[in-house]
């Protein structure tokens, strides 16, 4: 970690490269890429919930499918 003089140099590096007025409008797109990134996770975690939410509605379509076909071949072989 830096200690106070480093990063004193480290400002007065930023203020010579940017200049005073540039620096608020570095911040402010720092800010708002953080945020649309944070959307951005935020929407996929919930495409993620969605897929698994579906994949269980399709197992469970799948498993019924499965006993009504057995119920069906049961019935049939003891009909035969």
């Amino acid at each position: 970690m830096p200690g106070g003089i480093e990063l004193a140099v480290i400002v007065g590096v930023v203020i010579l490269l940017f200049g005073g007025k540039k620096i608020p409008e570095l911040a402010k797109g720092i800010g708002k890429g953080i945020k649309d990134f944070k959307s951005a996770v935020k929407e996929d975690d919930e495409k993620v919930a969605d897929a698994k939410d579906a994949v269980k509605e399709i197992k469970d379509d799948v498993k019924e499918t499965v006993a009504e076909v057995k119920d069906t071949a049961t019935t049939t072989t003891k009909q035969a």
